[in-house]
């Protein structure tokens, strides 16, 4: 055996049971049970207990499950000298019952403790400790010579061993079991990664180049309509391209936001709104200390603030639109709102599908976070939580 196993402790798995199965721990207990009820049976029974003795079995009983349960919460937390400070006690402990007569408790108490010293100490501080005690036992068996005695020293002394390598067995199947897990998931995070940047390739071939090529020819004809004979057609006509042109460039512009966050290089969420609230002419406020969140958190302020900001410029024209974000203790919070149209709001405010509030609410749902909306004053609010 390696000098560095006699001197190791077992594995924290071993000490802690961790990945015994439920069917083994109940007949742990079961086994328990059954041998403290057997030894207190044996003391009344042997008719040394009675008169003012008559509670010691049960005292002494208690008093040794105690040490056992301590021994095993200071070998968990690998405190050696402690731990050696409990198994003398559990010897006298155990001493104390075999010499008032109950023979079985004092077994029971002192194997017990052999066998545990071997098992959950290093092994030269388990055998120097699992000696004694297996001795004390040993030498009061009437029937037992020298070779009786170190037979059953012995057999005591290798149970606790196969008990220690047991349960370090179980610590080292415990411990591939949890590598192989975490393998898996590295795994299944860089097939996700994988296959995000492969949309990302996807829609930067298609739809991203479809969008430029879109922005170039919208220009060239507002270029064109510009030099044409004026008039309300032409007026008209060059209206609805520039339009055409806006929304073109601003969804360029939310497919590279996208490309980004399926590549997981967003840019912090409190610049973002920064720069489209400047774009769209509204004021932005930003509180709190940052929090780190999901790239799918990040993603739903994002669109949301958008979503709300493009409403804002739709059906509130000319008015004032107001962004807040805030980081919370548990979650953050963006809330935009406007004072309420002050111009026509012409044809623009009838564009659009439609479900732009009912997509915003879909998407903090499925977060976990809710999105109030509604009339507020002359305006309209729109707020949304989100725990990250």
């Amino acid at each position: 055996m390696p000098n560095g196993d006699v001197k190791r402790w077992p594995g924290q798995e071993a000490l802690s049971r961790v990945g015994v199965p439920r069917s083994l721990l109940v007949l742990d207990t079961v086994l328990m049970g059954s041998l403290a009820t057997w030894a207190v049976s044996d003391a009344y029974v042997s008719g040394h207990f009675d008169g003012l003795r008559v509670a010691l079995p049960a005292v002494l009983l208690a008093l040794g499950a105690f040490l056992v349960c301590a021994f095993q919460a200071t070998t968990r937390r690998r405190q050696l000298p402690l731990s050696v400070g409990v198994l003398v006690a559990l010897a006298a402990v155990g001493w104390a019952a075999l010499t008032a007569g109950a023979v079985v408790m004092a077994a029971v108490l002192l194997i017990a403790g052999a066998a545990m010293a071997v098992e959950r100490l290093p092994l030269w501080a388990g055998l120097l400790c699992a000696v004694p005690l297996a001795n004390i036992f040993a030498i009061r068996i009437p029937e037992a010579d020298g070779v009786g005695i170190a037979i059953i020293m012995a057999g005591i002394l290798l149970g606790g061993y196969a008990f220690r390598l047991d349960a370090q067995a179980r610590g080292a199947g415990f411990r591939l079991l949890a590598q192989e897990r975490a393998a898996r998931e590295a795994e299944a995070i860089s097939a996700a990664l994988a296959e995000r940047a492969r949309i990302a390739r996807e829609i930067h071939d298609v739809l991203a180049h479809s969008l430029s090529a879109q922005l170039v020819h919208l220009e060239a004809a507002r270029i064109r309509i510009e030099r044409g004979p004026e008039g309300a057609f032409r007026d008209e006509l060059l209206e609805r391209v520039t339009a055409a042109r806006g929304m073109a460039r601003s969804g360029l512009a939310e497919t590279r936001q996208a490309l980004s966050a399926l590549r997981g290089e967003l840019t912090p969420v409190e610049e973002f709104l920064r720069e489209i609230a400047a774009e769209e002419g509204a004021d932005s406020v930003v509180t709190g200390e940052r929090l780190s969140m999901s790239p799918e958190v990040s993603q739903a302020v994002r669109r949301v603030a958008q979503e709300a900001l493009t409403n804002a410029r739709k059906h509130a024209p000319g008015g004032r639109v107001r962004l807040l974000f805030s980081y919370e203790r548990s979650g953050v919070k963006l809330e935009v709102r406007d004072s309420g149209p002050t111009v026509h709001r012409g044809e623009l405010s009838e564009s659009g599908s439609g479900y732009g509030l009912l997509g915003m609410r879909e998407r903090a749902e499925l977060l976990g976070g809710t999105l109030e909306t509604g009339p507020e004053g002359a305006g309209f609010l729109v707020r949304l939580r989100v725990p990250v």
